[in-house]
């Protein structure tokens, strides 16, 4: 019988009435002080790398509108792209925690100069990945579960490119501008706050229609290089390390061990994605400030899984598992805890017979 991933269907009505909806999550034993001292945020850590991230922006984009429309702009586009359409996605997310900063005001402004790069609703969005964290990977209940099981192979593909995300997003913006929330949106966005989701929407609507207008004055798609294109040609690398996050581990479980993945990587894959591959790490403690997440990491590591040593690594592994959840959707990978861990819950059993 083929799972219901919809949060309106069976198995997240079924997820409620067995507690297995909000349910208590494995912690590491780990000191509380210790934990409050990581939990510290910074401004100036923040503001460094906002600065940085925002600069390279102007720099890469500057410069794709100086060599316009020459071959030699490719580059910096690809650039651009990467910073736009990936780089937003990690702060979209780690601003919404409101982790980054401090200061709330900041983490505010970068939040939502991020979801309009992204396409996501500041508050709708904001909502969904509340919902994602209390219940990550519960089939009916995570809203952000990126592939239903057996997978779509193509979907994962075309999102490479940001094509399904992006339509989606845009598609959303309009249900939102006309005074609508989709039905799965109405069950996690509060009433109180509807009216922010469409006057934003609104907003996001006239800034694209002014861009648009500006390209068809200059008869150039120049003004969609700098605003809205980036979102599809710059989305491979959030993807690509997005997926990462929970594929190819188990659902319905209790234990971030086993539903979630740390990954080792590149310090350049690291500042796109903010330190979001110590992501075991992140949903055991999510207010943590991702500059913190790798003494985190150092703290808990003995009771963790080993972590992937590389992206290329993580992928050789998830890959055939993906393709045997084509015919055996069961299929699951089941990480090795180090010796003297914690044990994993009871639960662990059932996945035994599937474990790749």
């Amino acid at each position: 019988m083929s799972a219901d991933y919809s949060l309106l269907g069976k198995d997240g009505a079924r997820a409620v009435e067995t507690g297995l909806a909000n349910p208590k999550w494995f912690r590491p034993n780990v000191d509380a002080a210790d934990i409050r001292v990581l939990m510290q945020k910074s401004d100036r850590i923040a503001a460094r790398d906002t600065a940085f991230w925002l600069g390279l922006l102007v720099v890469f984009g500057g410069l794709g509108i100086w060599a316009w429309p020459s071959w030699w702009t490719l580059p910096f586009w690809l650039v651009y792209g990467v910073l736009y359409g990936s780089a937003s996605d990690s702060r979209w997310h780690e601003c919404g925690h409101n982790t980054a900063f401090k200061s709330t005001w900041m983490n505010t402004v970068v939040y939502h100069i991020a979801c309009f790069m992204i396409i996501r609703s500041p508050v709708a969005w904001r909502a969904s990945h509340v919902r994602h964290h209390t219940d990550t990977i519960i089939v009916g209940r995570d809203p952000e579960i990126v592939a239903m099981r057996p997978p779509d192979l193509w979907r994962l593909i075309l999102n490479l490119f940001g094509i399904l995300d992006t339509l989606q997003g845009l598609l959303c913006m309009a249900l939102h501008a006309s005074g609508q929330l989709s039905p799965e949106e109405a069950s996690y966005v509060r009433d109180a706050d509807r009216h922010k989701v469409f006057l934003t929407a609104r907003i996001w609507v006239g800034i694209y229609l002014a861009v648009i207008g500006l390209a068809l004055f200059l008869g150039s798609i120049l003004p969609l290089m700098v605003i809205g294109l980036p979102r599809l040609f710059g989305a491979w690398h959030h993807v690509m390390t997005g997926v990462l996050q929970h594929l190819g581990l188990a659902e319905n479980v209790t234990d971030h061990r086993l539903n979630t993945r740390t990954v080792l990587m590149n310090p350049i894959s690291r500042f796109i994605y903010l330190n979001m591959n110590y992501h075991v790490e992140h949903h055991m403690f999510t207010m943590v400030p991702y500059y913190n997440l790798p003494k985190l990491h150092e703290l808990i590591k003995e009771q963790l899984p080993q972590p992937e040593p590389s992206i290329g690594a993580a992928y050789r592994r998830l890959i055939p598992v993906l393709l045997r959840q084509l015919r055996q959707k069961e299929a699951v990978i089941v990480p090795d805890l180090p010796n003297g861990a914690p044990p994993y819950p009871a639960e662990v059993e059932r996945l035994r017979p599937f474990a790749a």
